[in-house]
């Protein structure tokens, strides 16, 4: 039952039979390089917008039950490491981009939350949403992604443990330290329909949002899946090359996009042997440290923060990186 929910219902192997044939109908071999292209666009565009779309309307609905101002008295109940685990779980109900989470992360500070549990949230925020869980076991199985998860959660936690008890309060912008928000006033009971309209809002937001990080993932997964040779990126990414996860973090730092524009990329990469661990340091580095996130990161916060908020990430993302590239085998 579970392989046919993992292969058929989230991976949606069916739907590349059916496009497989309709194109074999149409007269393009894809089993060639240019057909097998068109194939996986195809299939992999369908396939990732259709369930980002289920995933957008049913987290949001979650959403709306956490609107900022309940999130920050939930995190305030809180205190020390518990406070953190909390900031990062609620990451996983919020924005599904890093720039999205700044705002909140902001608002956040600003109502008198502490550093730590502020920072757990934005890292989580953006790297370990529910809806890349889902994304993860469609292409990745669901070892790989529960396991993800975890060590995205890991890293949230233990980045904003270390940024509290470095007392940094002080490496906040002063505008957000003495700003006293109080985030959004938490909206009136909301219905069933309320909540329905307002995921319904959130999908085609999203979707407008991220749709053309899809497309462009997807195209470069297609380039990798069918034109690059195999040789060149297991030289690159594979086992003889040591430093293929600080290669892959340092490569996804400048790039900007969401867990739904890395998936494709990854998946063919993984395809072509790609080690896995270097395959998610890219995708965490891509998520959480993306160029312009930091550039607005470095809006509201003081460069020695912001450096210590880049290392703390990137030497987990790192470690994360050769774990899982040392025990691969027990998850492929």
């Amino acid at each position: 039952m579970w392989t046919f929910i993992q292969d058929q219902i989230l991976g949606m192997k069916w739907l590349n039979g059916l496009i497989e044939n309709l194109l074999s109908a149409l007269g393009l071999d894809t089993g060639s390089r240019i057909g097998g292209s068109v194939q996986f666009f195809i299939y992999d565009v369908i396939k990732i917008t259709a369930l980002l779309c289920v995933l957008i309307l049913l987290i949001s609905y979650i959403q709306s039950f956490f609107p900022p101002e309940r999130s920050r008295k939930i995190m305030g109940r809180f205190h020390g490491v518990g406070a953190n685990i909390i900031g990062a779980l609620l990451g996983t109900v919020t924005p599904f981009c890093s720039c999205s989470s700044i705002p909140i992360f902001m608002g956040f500070t600003g109502a008198g939350l502490p550093p730590g549990v502020t920072f757990s949230f934005l890292i989580s925020s953006p790297m370990v949403d529910l809806g890349s869980l889902v994304l993860l076991m469609s292409i990745f199985g669901a070892k790989i992604a529960i396991v993800y998860v975890m060590l995205g959660l890991v890293i949230a936690v233990t980045g904003g443990t270390l940024i509290e008890k470095l007392h940094m309060e002080d490496q906040i912008a002063d505008f957000i330290r003495n700003s006293n928000s109080t985030v959004d006033i938490e909206a009136p009971g909301l219905t069933v329909k309320d909540r329905i309209v307002y995921s319904k809002d959130q999908v085609i937001t999203t979707l407008k949002k991220v749709f053309p990080y899809i497309l462009i993932g997807v195209g470069i997964g297609a380039l990798i899946h069918n034109w690059i040779p195999e040789s060149r990126i297991q030289t690159v990414l594979g086992s003889k090359n040591p430093f293929g996860v600080i290669l892959a973090t340092v490569v996804g730092i400048p790039m900007y996009a969401d867990i739904f524009g890395t998936i494709p990329v990854a998946e063919a990469l993984l395809s072509k042997g790609a080690l896995l661990g270097t395959i998610l340091s890219f995708m965490m580095a891509v998520t959480t440290l993306s160029l312009p996130s930091l550039i607005m990161l470095k809006k509201v916060i003081k460069p020695k923060l912001l450096g210590t908020f880049i290392a703390i990430c990137t030497v987990g993302i790192i470690i994360v990186g050769y774990g899982f590239n040392v025990f691969q085998n027990l998850f492929i």
